[in-house]
């Protein structure tokens, strides 16, 4: 048998190295595909976690939408039981309101044909008395007026002039009613003027306009602007018409549009309710008739809605219509009289005179007391 040499050997080792190396590999691979089987096993139980959570997320959304149509629903219903509940309210009062109104009527219609009657008997009374020019002069039917200088001087000439031509008072007769009718400051006046000429129109009106123009209560006026405030139980037609009064007297030399401006603006600032005046503010009216149109609806929007919600009870409002009862008789009593009053100075009051001019609409054959233009912008 040959001998081995050492290169036999060494390669033997080598061959046996090389074989436990393979014999390593195998073993590892063996351990990686053990492994790789775990975790692909580990993955597929992963994997079918995930979708059986998947599944109750979708199941539980499915419930959540079902529960929430469901609260939709219990909400629609009840909001439709509420509105049906106020409906049924708001005709309840509607009928009252109605029935009361009708109740009105009735009444007005009864006082009114009373009234007819009473005027047709008075006016085919005969009278027996003469009426004497003198007297008839002499003898108001409107009670004079007073003027102490700290109001319009302007605006009272222009109604004593309305008073004086209703009462049909001479020169003479208007001069002394004009001395008579000065208070206070005003009355100072006089000593300044001949005691030959107190008897003058002309000369009297002339010393007033010096004293007492307008021009020199500018100022006030415009302070009188600035702190305007609404009154209790003052409505904002009435304020937003003394608004315009005071702008007219305060600011009589700007232009229209600059007026109007200043008018919305102080109008606003006067407003008593925080909420209509904050609102009103926020519209940015340019012109006092927009602020006034916008408040009101503003106002009548929330009365309705408080209406809506707090229905007065009917003993409430039973007693309400009492008092309007007993103040609408008042009322008729009281017209009634006048209504005499008036049959019986116009009887004695001479025929006006046709040339007499209104000074409201510069229209002749009457006087501002009987101008339709004010009465159809009061209906208004």
């Amino acid at each position: 048998m040959p001998e081995t040499g050492p290169l036999t050997r060494s390669m033997d080792k080598q061959f046996e190295k090389l074989f436990a190396m393979m014999a390593e590999m195998k073993a590892g691979q063996e351990e990686m595909r053990v492994a790789q089987a775990g975790l692909e096993q580990k993955m597929e139980a992963g994997q079918e976690e995930m979708r059986s959570g998947q599944e109750r997320m979708e199941k539980g959304q499915e419930e959540m939408k079902g529960l929430i149509d469901e609260v939709k629903g219990e909400v629609q219903r009840k909001i439709d039981e509420v509105e049906a509940k106020v409906q049924m309210k708001v005709e309840d009062v509607k009928s009252e309101v109605k029935g009361k109104i009708e109740e009105v009527e009735h009444k007005v219609q009864g006082k009114i044909g009373e009234i007819e009657r009473r005027l047709s008997e008075l006016e085919d009374r005969p009278f027996s008395f003469s009426a004497s020019p003198e007297f008839m002069h002499t003898r108001p039917t409107i009670k004079s007026l007073t003027f102490d200088g700290q109001t319009s001087w302007t605006i009272f000439k222009t109604q004593f002039d309305d008073v004086s031509s209703t009462n049909g008072w001479t020169g003479f007769v208007k001069a002394s009613q004009l001395v008579a009718s000065l208070r206070g400051s005003a009355v100072e006046v006089l000593q300044g003027i001949p005691a030959d000429k107190l008897s003058d129109l002309t000369t009297i009106e002339k010393a007033l306009e010096s004293r007492f123009g307008d021009s020199h209560l500018t100022q006030f006026y415009r302070t009188e602007l600035k702190t305007r405030r609404q009154k209790p139980g003052e409505s904002l037609q009435e304020l937003a018409a003394d608004v315009e009064r005071l702008m007219s007297l305060a600011y009589a030399e700007c232009p229209l549009d600059v007026r109007e401006s200043l008018a919305a603006q102080y109008f606003v600032d006067a407003i008593r309710d925080e909420d209509t005046q904050h609102s009103t503010r926020l519209m940015d009216a340019k012109d006092l008739k927009s602020s006034l149109a916008y408040s009101m609806k503003y106002e009548a929007a929330r009365t309705v809605s408080k209406t809506s919600r707090h229905v007065r009870s009917m003993g409430t409002e039973d007693h309400t219509s009492g008092e309007r009862d007993d103040k609408f008789e008042f009322f008729f009593n009281r017209l009634e009289k006048l209504l005499n009053s008036s049959i019986s100075g116009r009887k004695n009051t001479p025929r006006r005179s046709p040339n007499v001019t209104c000074w409201k609409c510069s229209k002749k054959g009457h006087v501002q007391r009987e101008c339709q233009a004010i009465t159809s912008n009061q209906e208004n």
